[in-house]
């Protein structure tokens, strides 16, 4: 962080943040708030799978931390954000969210519907904000070669190492130069 300072001669603040808990989200945001006094890009890029199995077969514990991540967590930065973007002069939220919120997969079936859930959320905050500066995007990325599938399987790396087996996919560079493109 500090050769991107100098580079660019900004000030870079950063926190270990877990987007489940309100307070944190809260508290994070009043740092930003006494270190900024505003946000001009609020990206929502925190989102996780939990298993793959048969919906009967899912695990409860599993769905709750998907649901608390992919939706209250972003549903958390952005209403928390919201005085800070209104500060900017042309604020953005870009919320990734995924194919798999527009077609369902076999397996899939909860992390899916809390990618859908970012689409709607996302669509009806571009309507909620209609008349202010706020711009809303939502990216929905396939299939990108992440940590996404080690952590999906609990961390079983030989289960992750098969997901993209004889397929080219996505790069994070490949989403960095969309949100990038965004936000330009």
């Amino acid at each position: 962080f500090e050769e991107l300072s100098l580079k660019y001669n900004v000030k870079i603040v950063t926190e270990n943040l877990d987007v489940r808990d309100e307070e944190s989200v809260k508290n994070l945001l009043n740092k930003v708030n006494d270190a900024f006094g505003k946000i001009d890009i609020l990206i929502n890029n925190a989102g996780l799978a939990l298993g793959l199995e048969k919906f009967q077969d899912g695990k409860t514990e599993d769905w709750d931390t998907m649901i608390d991540t992919n939706i209250k967590g972003l549903l958390y930065m952005t209403r928390y954000s919201f005085e800070l973007l209104n500060n900017a002069k042309s604020p953005l939220i870009i919320n990734i969210g995924s194919l798999a919120g527009v077609a369902a997969y076999p397996l899939g079936a909860v992390y899916c519907a809390t990618k859908a859930a970012v689409k709607f959320i996302s669509d009806g905050l571009r309507q909620d904000t209609v008349n202010t500066n706020i711009r809303v995007s939502n990216i929905q990325p396939g299939m990108v070669e992440t940590n996404f599938s080690v952590v999906r399987f609990h961390g079983n790396k030989d289960k992750s190492d098969n997901v993209y087996k004889g397929i080219k996919p996505l790069t994070p560079e490949d989403i960095a130069d969309v949100v990038y493109y965004t936000a330009s």
